[in-house]
């Protein structure tokens, strides 16, 4: 795992395959997502390299449930005690109370993700799950980063959201958007349950003011990030582009 700093307030931690967030509001801090199985005990390793206890995380925010963003999330939370909050359509996977959809691949995708499987953990490895999940909707503002609205961006997964923090100029995107690891280039995220509805998503997302954009896959953008965003998506998925 790497450990970056995007801001002051904000650390990346990078995995294999995704990658998760450390927000800080003094002593207190906010998980963004929780990485793949077996990554709660490197998440506690993050947050004392901070100076931090696992018991200072307030609260872990799920973007949507694909193990390689949920798989830590119930081993962090028995680990710190934090509430697993995540959108009410995507609890229900991460609770285990039912399988989560597949994504529908484009054919272009299928090599992709056979060359990304080999980076997950071994499937067969058990997943804890959280206690309980706390359900969150859409407009919904949480208590941290000056008032965290919750925004719904369904396409990737039905329950999947996007956080967006306008004190801070700082708009995490989870899966809807991404950057490509070679040259950086802002594009939508891949492996969706339903595309457009994805591309609506990258939209609406692109239309939020910010400063700063966190992907849950690629690096951030740390400047101007609204207009890289309308830019990205006015490139590939404006009316009258191929």
């Amino acid at each position: 795992m790497e450990i970056i700093e995007v801001l002051p307030e904000l650390t990346l931690l990078r995995f294999p395959v995704g990658q998760a967030y450390l927000w800080r509001d003094g002593g207190t801090l906010t998980l963004i997502d929780a990485g793949t199985v077996g990554a709660g005990t490197e998440i506690v390793r993050a947050v004392e390299s901070l100076g931090r206890r696992p018991g200072d995380v307030a609260r872990i925010v799920l973007t949507h449930f694909h193990e390689d963003h949920a798989g830590g999330a119930g081993e962090f939370a028995a680990l710190s005690g934090a509430p697993v909050l995540a959108h009410r359509r995507d609890a229900p996977y991460i609770r285990g109370e039912a399988v989560g959809p597949p994504p529908v691949f484009e054919e272009w995708e299928r090599p992709l993700y056979a060359a990304v499987s080999p980076l997950l953990p071994d499937p067969s490895l058990p997943m804890a799950r959280p206690a309980e999940v706390v359900e969150v909707d859409d407009g919904e503002v949480l208590d941290f980063g000056g008032g965290a609205r919750v925004v719904w961006v369904p396409g990737h997964t039905e329950g999947s959201i996007g956080l967006h923090l306008p004190e801070h100029g700082v708009l995490f995107t989870g899966d809807a958007v991404a950057s490509a690891p070679d040259d950086g280039r802002v594009l939508m995220g891949v492996f969706n349950q339903d595309r457009a509805g994805t591309e609506a998503s990258f939209a609406k997302l692109a239309a939020l003011p910010a400063e700063v954009a966190c992907f849950g896959h690629g690096d951030p953008v740390r400047n101007n990030a609204s207009a890289v965003l309308r830019a990205a998506y006015e490139r590939d998925h404006a009316p009258g582009r191929a």
